[in-house]
């Protein structure tokens, strides 16, 4: 069986950072962005709509918890959210029995819980969030603090809320996972030798 690392983030973390860092350290393959593109492959969806499924924008699914009919969110709706899902289902396990990889994201730990990946979860406190969000802004991004914060809640809900509703378990808690990272005020690369380290000696 491969070794596999699932990484679960905060948004402004540095969780992907950390994840690629990491896959470099070990020696492992890589996957985030790439999934998306092979979700859009598989299902003939723009890469943009495979992304506001997966990364932020499930809530159109919620009335279906409350005893709601299906098609109270409209059957094709729910039909393409439901492939965009199954794909990524099959392209994460796919991918988990080709080698040793780090995986970000999208319901990993959860799609590859019969192959016992390490499940690590990132966060940090909203200040240090809020810094690595402002300094990594593209060029000529005009965006205020008051506008990353509500932009980090927003994402960050939208992922609680994928999460929750596709595995049943929330989002964050300790007990879904094998270790937490706190980010707050570290330097990923710092972090990552020590945690590379200790993931040699245990995987």
């Amino acid at each position: 069986m491969k070794k596999i690392i699932t990484i679960g983030r905060q948004f402004g973390s540095g969780g992907r950072e950390l994840g690629r860092r990491l896959a470099e350290e070990l020696g492992f393959e890589y996957y985030d962005k790439e999934i998306v593109a092979e979700i859009a492959k598989r299902t003939s969806l723009s890469e943009s709509y495979v992304r506001s499924v997966v990364e932020c924008k499930p809530h159109q699914l919620y009335p279906i918890t409350i005893g709601k009919s299906i098609a109270y969110v409209g059957d094709y709706q729910f039909t393409q959210m439901q492939s965009v899902y199954q794909a990524q289902d099959s392209i994460m396990k796919d991918l988990a029995d080709k080698s040793d990889c780090v995986i970000v994201g999208r319901c990993a730990d959860y799609i590859l819980r019969e192959q016992s990946p390490y499940r690590i979860f990132v966060y940090a406190d909203l200040a240090s969030r809020l810094q690595r969000c402002l300094a990594r802004a593209e060029e000529g991004e005009d965006i205020t603090e008051k506008e990353m914060k509500q932009r980090i809640n927003e994402i960050d809900k939208g992922r609680s809320k994928y999460y929750d509703f596709y595995t049943g378990q929330k989002w964050g808690a300790s007990q879904n996972y094998d270790l937490l990272v706190n980010t707050s005020d570290k330097e990923i690369k710092g972090l990552v030798k020590g945690l590379a380290a200790m993931l040699k000696e245990i995987l």
